[in-house]
């Protein structure tokens, strides 16, 4: 650790756009900091664009905007390095897998998870290397490796050689205050909700398949889906829902504003999130603060953070469609889904993410 005051910088870039899982992760933890009454480091946040949200980030935070210049892994690697010398930063927060590879200063690296590595049909060839290449490498030039899950660090040991003793948690959370559990059903019937990025990993034709059996217990049932559609090669939401005669009951937003997905979250009935693979899996956790009872697929990751939080089934639609009904059907196992839900979301918070990268960049910083 250190006593002296810190210039900490911080990449940027997961804040421009559309922020989805990484870039609520870094606004959460920027939050907690410039909320923090003992926070005694300066901010410096860089970004190749003018960021939308940074008026919501505190007081703290001062941004270092790199307008006009491209963006991506050029900036990242042929830009960030100039500025994070001529600014005088003391350590790299780097919160999305990559850093320099030039060494201006100590880097504190978050490699969410390693799918890239574990699973590299699931990415385009040149998409896939460039990941491969530069998180292996950030990651052995990085002062500290952060992940999300005891999974993910067990992974990022295999594939990329990182001892463990390197590796340190700093896991994520679900939006701040209590639930509000949505109503079992509805007269306009149980809506099954979807959050997230659509990857191939995240198994959307398995679960229209499910709801296409669903939907024959209950007609009046709708699935929705919200997520930028990442998968390669290309899985059609709309397209598989109208082969199998659900075009009018499966709905997909690419994107839609804070405000609309509050408003899906309080209308669904379940929350379905069939993954995988996943360092840790941030959506079920924002259904559960939304009141809101998750179906999983049975993984390592889904054992160790969700448990008894959620319903977990094998990869069969069949199973699936139980796991749903159950949810939708039986009170007293939504009930007992939520109650662990409260108590899972006691120990997962985003001050304890804040205070743990903060411990990670002091000792990336002492002599």
């Amino acid at each position: 650790m250190t006593n002296r005051v810190l210039h900490i910088g911080v990449d940027g870039r997961e804040l421009l756009g559309k922020t989805t899982g990484v870039g609520r992760y870094v606004a959460e933890v920027l939050r907690c900091w410039s909320r923090d009454a003992t926070w005694p480091h300066r901010l410096s946040v860089f970004v190749p664009g003018p960021p939308p949200t940074r008026a919501e980030l505190g007081p703290r935070v001062a941004w270092v905007i790199d307008a006009g210049s491209r963006s991506g892994t050029w900036w990242e690697q042929r830009r960030l390095p100039g500025l994070l010398r001529r600014a005088g930063v003391d350590v790299l927060f780097a919160p999305a897998y990559t850093a320099p590879i030039l060494r201006v200063c100590p880097s504190v690296l978050v490699v969410h998870d390693v799918s890239f590595f574990a699973h590299p049909e699931w990415f385009t060839a040149r998409d896939g290397l460039r990941r491969r290449l530069l998180t292996r490498a950030s990651a052995r030039r990085a002062a500290r490796v952060l992940t999300v899950s005891e999974f993910s660090a067990g992974e990022i040991v295999r594939w990329l050689g990182i001892p463990r003793d390197r590796i340190a948690l700093a896991a994520p959370a679900g939006p701040e205050g209590p639930s509000s559990p949505a109503a079992p059903s509805g007269s306009a019937g149980p809506v099954i909700l979807y959050v997230g990025s659509l990857f191939n990993r995240r198994r959307i034709p398995l679960l229209i398949d499910a709801f296409a059996i669903l939907a024959r217990q209950h007609p009046a049932a709708r699935l929705v889906l919200v997520g930028d559609n990442r998968t390669s090669p290309v899985v059609d939401p709309c397209q598989l829902a109208a082969d199998r005669g659900l075009g009018g009951q499966v709905h997909w937003h690419a994107y839609v504003p804070d405000d609309v997905l509050a408003g899906l979250y309080g209308s669904a009935t379940v929350f379905a999130f069939l993954s995988d693979y996943e360092g840790f899996g941030m959506p079920p956790m924002e259904a559960l603060a939304h009141g809101v009872p998750p179906v999983l697929l049975d993984t390592p990751v889904s054992r160790e953070i969700y448990g008894e939080a959620a319903s977990l089934v094998q990869d069969t639609p069949a199973s699936v469609a139980a796991g749903l009904s159950a949810l939708i059907e039986d009170d007293g196992v939504r009930r007992a889904r939520l109650a662990a839900g409260r108590a899972l979301r006691s120990r997962f918070t985003w001050r304890r993410t804040a205070d743990a990268i903060r411990d990670a960049l002091e000792g990336a910083a002492a002599p």
